[in-house]
């Protein structure tokens, strides 16, 4: 009887433990979205191996449907369970386009979105949300490792976020999925060393940017070298 009793209480303490370890799931996993360019394989012991190339990488909260309407709404209302926060904060400008942590890009190389030169190092990514217009923002806004109200220098998802440091927007295209992504996903698409496409999916919305990887060594043209010449970005990130 008294194994028995034992027994039970053990696997009592199991079972509480195990909803304990469910209930400390956070409710947006963290995820993260990569490409790499320019390397080339080269022969290896167990195979081909991909060297010297470069990384681009989106480090985000990836928030669940969970039945919920997130980018419903019309006018002024519309898409507002995907950008509000929690109470007693104000509502921020602009959509993190994640959960918890500030979206951020990182890149080891220079890009070209919006005929705009992104140079490498770490930035914050929001949304500007719109009914059928969407816009991404690339800012230099460090984003706070945890939160953090009294840090006025870096900030956390949307909240603090002003336009003054934008290094880009463009305005991304807005197409409908034939299923629902569950889960928030960011994924770099038709990729090649030369660039590709940001894409975002949430419920039945991709929506993509086109950048470029800017090639060769003139990075830092003087503005207005030529009419078609890319900007350099004025606001400068932390480097990566």
């Amino acid at each position: 009887m008294r194994y028995s009793l034992f027994g039970a209480l053990v696997a009592v303490a199991v079972a509480t433990t195990l909803v304990g370890a469910q209930d400390d799931r956070p409710a947006s996993p963290e995820g993260s979205a990569a490409a790499q360019v320019g390397g080339k394989f080269v022969p290896g012991p167990l195979g081909p191996v991909y060297r010297g190339g470069k990384w681009i990488e989106i480090l985000y909260g990836r928030p669940i449907k969970r039945g919920r309407d997130v980018l419903g709404g019309s006018g002024s209302n519309y898409g507002k369970i995907a950008i509000t926060g929690g109470a007693g904060y104000p509502e921020p400008p602009v959509w993190r386009a994640g959960a918890n942590q500030s979206t951020r890009l990182k890149t080891e190389v220079p890009l070209v979105i919006n005929n705009k030169i992104i140079t490498p190092g770490e930035y914050t990514m929001f949304i500007d949300l719109k009914p059928g217009a969407w816009t991404l923002i690339v800012s230099s806004w460090p984003a706070q490792s945890h939160h953090d109200p009294s840090n006025r220098q870096a900030i956390w998802g949307a909240f603090g976020y002003t336009a003054d440091k934008d290094v880009v927007r463009a305005t991304m295209t807005l197409t409908s999925l034939p299923f629902s992504m569950e889960e928030l996903t960011w994924a770099f698409t038709d990729m090649t060393d030369s660039g590709g496409r940001i894409a975002l999916m949430w419920d039945k919305d991709l929506a993509t940017v086109a950048f470029q990887v800017e090639q060769g060594s003139r990075l830092n043209p003087p503005l207005g070298d030529s009419p078609n010449s890319p900007a350099i970005a004025t606001h400068p990130a932390r480097s990566f």
